[in-house]
């Protein structure tokens, strides 16, 4: 049980390249096991995070593995689709670009001992991704509300750079209060 948390995590990458393997192999049916890969990969997340911290089991190695899952999971979703033509690369490059520089900064600011809580904005960042992804990966099926998966995307993107932004001013403002010698 102890090991449960990090476990989830693990398996999440795990589901990773079965998650690609099955959305650039056509078969019938492909789009709904897809769909259920990502949203497995997407309920361990929730998961993960809700054991650790209702039975107290929060490892630092927990606190790096599961957002690392978390960026491998999205992304390579995020990189499978624009290899099927369902996302525009400059898109799917601006929300990577942002996941890896803010986990840059996090990783900096931990170093530092400055634990930066995920943002509001993050939080639904990350649910309009989930949304985002699971709506393109079932375009196909979507008929005419096919437009609702990209649009999905351009507001993940939106809200990818605000809660970016929002993050880089965060750590800015933890920087510059610690040069002034102020926590």
């Amino acid at each position: 049980m102890a090991h449960l948390p990090n476990a989830l995590s693990c398996f999440r990458i795990l589901l990773v390249p079965i998650l690609v393997a099955v959305l650039l192999t056509e078969f019938d049916g492909k789009e709904w096991v897809g769909l259920a890969l990502f949203l497995l990969a997407a309920l361990t997340d929730l998961l993960d995070g809700w054991v650790a911290r209702r039975w107290g089991l929060v490892t630092r190695l927990g606190k790096l593995l599961d957002p690392a899952a978390d960026k491998i999971l999205t992304s390579a979703a995020f990189i499978s689709l624009v290899e099927l033509g369902l996302a525009p690369a400059w898109v799917v490059v601006t929300i990577v670009a942002r996941e890896l520089t803010i986990s840059t900064l996090r990783s900096v600011m931990a170093a530092q001992n400055v634990v930066v809580a995920a943002s509001w904005s993050g939080k639904v960042k990350t649910v309009v991704q989930v949304v985002a992804i699971s709506l393109l990966i079932m375009n196909a099926r979507l008929g005419v509300w096919q437009p609702l998966g990209t649009f999905a995307l351009y507001l993940a993107l939106v809200l990818a750079v605000y809660s970016g932004i929002e993050y880089a001013l965060r750590y800015a403002r933890a920087v510059m209060g610690d040069a002034a010698g102020r926590p």
